[in-house]
């Protein structure tokens, strides 16, 4: 079946519920752990089905967010999620709480039992409504930045199509095009303040309802952050302003001199040749094709994830008006198949999500024969290593996208990922110091971003744009508003996949075998097994940091980036 075949029925929830009621007190009174695998495989399949819908109703909303009919399945989703939540935390009290417990766990995965744990202390009956008004608000930010419209020489853009014009060769057309973004968001910036600051308040006082003293804690029990905790984390972003702000610096320099400038401005900074960005050669159904070649030489794993993301159309990926911003990589767990959405714009990004993005598809489909919902995809840091290891993986085909270009992909590409992990610590530390203090008003927060964007970032220049002085940048930033601390986990996910990088270039023969294992193993288990199950180092770990910079510095080094 394609995707556009696939089947979308409202579950009734007075239907589904007393399903799932029944089912609990049969598990209940299961007197074996054999009869009560056997009827949670069977609750499962419930489950699954729910999730199937609201995904299948998710995805058509954000391919277009004006159709009527999915606008108002996605509300309805908003408010009946958290209620469907009041029968996975029954599930969960109930399983920890087995005569036969040891029993479960020779035959569930290790994993299950950790989010259990965390999800009876991050979730009550009494906060479902503020989980709804949660949704209804995340929905709301999303909504207003697919409306976006841009007029811009006889054009309409959106704002994922407008930043392809911001890479532009001409630097008063990047300038143009960069402040016309910017001024969008000055249009709605009361909106946008507005509505996180409403966020902020609504996860602060579901916090306060559930015993602690701040959204942080339960932040982290809601992110499932099983291995590590705030003082490592906090740990680790100090390691990056010490070993990889510098190196950052160092790139940004190396590139205002590619370009000419004495510095870069805030509409130099994502363009990287003086000779113009790498550009992919095709339209999104040549890249498609280029990508089918790549995945059927890489291995027959990926042939055949591949052929099927295609020959069921399971990927949407160009940008278009009313359609949601961003990518992302969702599953049909009825269906055992995942689905790409993205936005092209005719930059380098779009071959990135045609990897990074079929990273995630191709963990998730490795995984489709994981029956526990919970271990299907592991926590938000593990899975991030599946999608910027698979860019790193598809370096060798690169040159059928770029041609020409493909030495500047090369460069950009690995730079792109070092200058990354100090802006997505600076993400972190804002949200960290957000829910540390709720009370901030909308420009105190701006203030603090400001603030920490100048140890994190000190390269930025942003005279001559008001809103990006004033420390508005994140308003861009969707996990900001729609998964508070989904962010740090990119950064550790890059130090791992720059491990794998690296074997590769020192021809490791086990990296691949390694990276299909760690696919396969799904969420089963938790960050730090599953890192050293792929045989790399744990970011945290001393002196990880240092040692991957090191080897990419000197990768970086290598190359004579002025002639490119």
């Amino acid at each position: 079946m394609k995707f556009e075949e696939f089947k979308y029925e409202r579950p009734d929830f007075d239907v589904y519920s007393l399903k799932l009621e029944e089912k609990l007190n049969e598990m209940d009174n299961a007197l074996s752990s054999k009869e009560f695998i056997l009827l949670f495989d069977e609750f499962n399949i419930i489950r699954n089905n729910i999730s199937t819908n609201q995904s299948i109703a998710s995805v058509r909303y954000t391919i277009d967010t004006s159709n009527k009919f999915y606008d108002e399945e996605n509300e309805y989703w908003d408010n009946i999620a958290p209620k469907y939540q009041v029968f996975d935390s029954r599930l969960y009290k109930m399983v920890l709480n087995k005569q036969y417990l040891d029993e479960l766990k020779l035959v569930i995965p290790e994993a299950f039992f950790k989010v259990a744990s965390y999800s009876i202390k991050a979730f009550d009956e009494k906060i479902v409504d503020l989980l709804q008004t949660e949704n209804k608000l995340a929905s709301e930010y999303s909504k207003l930045i697919a409306s976006c419209e841009i007029h811009y020489n006889g054009k309409v853009y959106n704002l994922s199509q407008m930043s392809a014009l911001t890479t532009s060769k001409d630097r008063n057309e990047r300038k143009i095009t960069t402040d016309l973004k910017m001024n969008w968001f000055k249009e709605n910036e009361d909106k946008i303040d507005d509505v996180f600051d409403k966020l902020v308040k609504i996860r602060t006082k579901i916090a306060n309802e559930m015993g602690y003293k701040n959204y942080i804690e339960l932040g982290y029990l809601r992110m499932f952050r099983f291995d590590y905790d705030q003082t490592m984390v906090e740990g680790f972003r100090k390691q990056v302003i010490e070993s990889i702000v510098p190196v950052a610096n160092e790139l940004y320099a190396k590139q205002a001199k590619r370009l000419g400038l004495d510095n870069l401005k805030y509409y130099d900074e994502k363009y990287e040749f003086a000779s113009g960005n790498p550009t992919p050669v095709g339209n999104s159904d040549e890249l498609v094709a280029k990508a089918h070649t790549m995945y059927n030489e890489m291995s027959p794993e990926t042939k055949e994830f591949f052929t099927l993301m295609v020959d069921q159309n399971l990927l949407d990926l160009n940008a278009k008006a009313k359609k949601q911003g961003g990518g992302y990589c969702t599953n049909f767990m009825d269906y055992g198949v995942p689905f790409i959405f993205s936005n092209f714009n005719g930059t380098s990004g779009d071959v990135d999500v045609l990897t990074h993005e079929a990273g995630h598809a191709f963990q998730v489909y490795m995984s489709k024969d994981i029956t526990q919902p919970e271990c299907v995809w592991p926590t938000y840091e593990s899975c991030e290593i599946h999608s910027m290891s698979m860019e790193f993986f598809a370096w060798p085909w690169m040159k059928s996208f770029f041609e020409k270009d493909c030495d500047k992909y090369y460069y950009l590409h690995l730079s792109s990922a070092i200058k990354f992990i100090p802006y997505g610590c600076l993400v972190d530390h804002f949200q960290h110091m957000v829910y540390e203090n709720p009370e901030m008003t909308p420009n105190e927060r701006k203030a603090c971003y400001s603030e920490l964007e100048k140890m994190y970032l000190p390269h930025k220049d942003y005279e001559g744009c008001e809103m990006l002085e004033k420390g508005c940048w994140w308003f861009q930033q969707a996990h900001i508003f729609s998964t508070p601390f989904y962010y740090i986990d990119y950064t550790l996910a890059q130090i791992c996949a720059l491990q794998f990088w690296t074997r590769v270039q020192n021809k490791d023969e086990n990296a691949w075998n390694d990276y299909v294992k760690l696919c396969k193993l799904g969420g089963t288990k938790t960050f730090a097994t599953l890192v050293d199950s792929a045989n790399l180092i744990s970011p945290f770990k001393d002196g990880c940091v240092d040692f991957v910079i090191d080897a990419i510095k000197n990768a970086l080094n290598s190359i004579d980036d002025q002639s490119l």
